[in-house]
């Protein structure tokens, strides 16, 4: 009996060690986002492979099966960050119509209702229908981050709010920690990238008039 308890604890210690790890990653890929300085995508890429195995021990699959994805998405990210702007420059930030917004919201709850009810009948998945939502959200949100839209801050309030209820519950509490801090620091990064977006809309409308 001792012997399985001192297995239990140490399995506990090294996951906690590699939580803290991603969670140290997460942080610095963030800050470095709202100062949209590239090298947030090689931190994101680290982080995000270690919580592929972490959210997938907790069966969180939809998540697990998302962090591939941010993997991925990294790469195209650090990409677009350095080249996807005119003539193969700095890609500036922008954003998109309401109408655009209106049809992202829709299909996300469309696609989440369908894998939550997938995932609540084929398989042993902890909160299907909400761990469906943030995960299509995030999908769409962190393609809008790779592209620098300016409304994937408040999209990441939205789904971080939600996820750290489900994190409480799977007693990943240094991850949910990192998701409240989420929350203050996306508020900066909101503010930061509109005043880039304003400067470069108000040169835009000077540079016409001249």
């Amino acid at each position: 009996m001792n012997d399985v308890t001192q297995q239990i604890a140490n399995t506990w210690s090294q996951w906690l060690g590699w939580e803290l790890v991603a969670v140290v990653l997460a942080v610095a890929y963030i800050l470095l986002a709202v100062r949209q300085n590239p090298l947030c995508w090689y931190c994101g890429f680290a982080s995000t492979a270690i919580y592929t195995v972490l959210y997938w021990n907790v069966s969180l699959l939809m998540e697990s099966g998302l962090n591939v994805y941010y993997m991925a998405m990294a790469v195209y990210g650090w990409w677009q960050w350095r080249h996807g702007g005119e003539g193969d420059t700095e890609l500036p930030v922008q954003t998109w119509p309401w109408q655009k917004h209106l049809l992202v919201i829709a299909g996300v709850l469309l696609a989440s209702a369908a894998s939550g009810t997938w995932l609540t009948y084929f398989s042993e998945a902890a909160w299907p229908y909400v761990d469906s939502f943030t995960t299509w959200a995030a999908v769409v949100t962190t393609f809008m981050v790779a592209r620098k839209v300016l409304e994937n801050w408040p999209y990441w309030m939205v789904i971080n709010s939600t996820a750290i209820v489900v994190l409480i519950d799977r007693e990943m509490y240094l991850t949910a920690l990192l998701l409240m801090s989420y929350l203050v620091i996306s508020v900066f990064g909101w503010i930061n990238w509109y005043r880039d977006y304003r400067g470069l809309s108000v040169g835009q409308t000077e540079a016409t008039r001249g």
